[in-house]
């Protein structure tokens, strides 16, 4: 995929990891609503990697792409929504999954989009549901997970708490 002008723009201290050679990147991004709830999607209870889980907006960096381009494009496939602003940097983790894919690497972001909140356009083949999680609901996310399993649950929990005024 070749790279491309990006329509969004990006917060001055936003971290962007230059992936090495051979290494294999994923991205993630968080999405609020008006309300400061965090979008997350579950994953078909038919998938090879976290089957049945909840996970945020992502995947895979493709060859050719930077970081932040596969942010923008995963926000796009997998919500129908447009990436329009990159806010915070929330850190890189690295895990291996269940599906025998090897070691990752996983740059996840505070992002904001523009759409209709309301109806996002999910990759229904890939994800069965979705939902707007905040405090009252966040151990939701745990679902079908193992202790020491919960990525996604610390991920969406650190966003929610230490997220910035709205400017």
């Amino acid at each position: 995929m070749p790279p491309h002008n990006p329509s969004f723009t990006v917060g001055d201290d936003v971290v962007v990891p230059d992936p090495a050679s051979g290494e294999v990147w994923t991205v993630g991004a968080v999405i609020l609503n008006q309300d400061g709830q965090a979008f997350a999607q579950k994953r078909s209870p038919d998938r090879r990697l976290f089957p049945h889980s909840w996970d945020i907006v992502g995947g895979h960096v493709e060859p050719g792409e930077t970081v932040l381009e596969a942010l923008a494009r995963e926000v796009e496939e997998e919500t129908g929504w447009r990436l329009t602003h990159v806010r915070r940097f929330l850190g890189t983790t690295t895990w291996t999954g269940d599906d025998g894919g090897g070691l990752r690497h996983e740059a996840d972001y505070l992002v904001e989009v523009e759409g209709d909140l309301d109806h996002p356009t999910l990759e229904w083949s890939k994800h069965c549901a979705y939902g707007w999680f905040g405090p009252g609901n966040l151990a939701r996310l745990k679902e079908n997970r193992r202790p020491g399993e919960f990525l996604i649950h610390e991920l969406i929990a650190r966003a929610l708490e230490d997220r910035p005024d709205e400017s």
